[in-house]
Parts: C-alpha cells; structure tokens; sequence
C-alpha cells in the first residue's frame, strides 16, 4: 500500500497532508516553479509512529530541468530541502522530469519497497549469529 498522494498542480488538493509535507511542497513550489508536482508521504510504510513524516517520495515537473542530468535535477531539489533533509527527513525519493519527458509518460514510479531497519531492531554486527542458529 503507498501513502497519501498530496499532489499541487494546479491546486488540486491544496494544504493536504501533515505540516512537513506541506513545507515540501511550498519549498519545492517556491524554488523550481513546477508544473506539475506529487508528494508522496511514505512513512507509515516505515514502522514509525502515527504521524512521523520521515519518508517522502516527490515528482517534480519543471522547465528548470531542460538540459540537465538526473543528477543535477536531484541538487536542486536537495538544496530546496536541505533544511528538511538536516531534520526530519530521513528518506525522499525524487523525480525530476520537464514538461516534455512527463507530457511523453505522465506516470509516477511506484514507491520503493521498505527493507526494514526500524531503529527499535538491534543490529547485529559482523559475526555474530541470529538467536537459535548456533
């Protein structure tokens, strides 16, 4: 099951979704001027409490990534985020498309799929065995 849909082109579901996927999409808006844009809350995905905002997936459509490598197309969004990725982001998955490339596919990746790590696991380090497997 994937998180909430927040998308803001053209307004569509306006100030959806909690206070720290609001921030994304004001920043995200305010920087790159998107024509299109998708965030995606998947935190409940990943084993924290009710209300964590730690996991984030965002499509951003924008004419300030014609002639630009996917690289440089995740910067700028990094850097309209830095502040969020500093604190409580801890995950974000990006797409960063201009108007022609989502005009050609205007479909979103699904999300990726949680491969665990809750902070209340203890890890075991290199060596050491499972309980029950000696």
């Amino acid at each position: 099951m994937r998180g909430p849909l927040l998308a803001a082109a053209g307004g569509a579901m306006g100030g959806a979704g909690g206070p720290l996927a609001r921030t994304i999409r004001a920043k995200l808006t305010a920087a790159l001027q998107p024509t299109h844009l998708e965030v995606r809350d998947d935190s409940p995905q990943h084993g924290g409490p009710p209300g964590a905002e730690t996991h984030f997936g965002v499509l951003v459509v924008s004419v300030r990534f014609a002639g630009l490598p996917p690289l440089q197309r995740h910067r700028l969004v990094h850097e309209a985020l830095r502040a969020e990725l500093a604190g409580p982001l801890h995950a974000l998955q990006v797409t960063a498309r201009t108007p022609e490339q989502w005009q050609s596919d205007p479909r979103a990746p699904p999300a990726p799929p949680c491969l665990g790590g809750s902070k209340r696991e203890q890890r075991r380090g290199a060596g050491e065995e499972a309980p029950g497997q000696q």
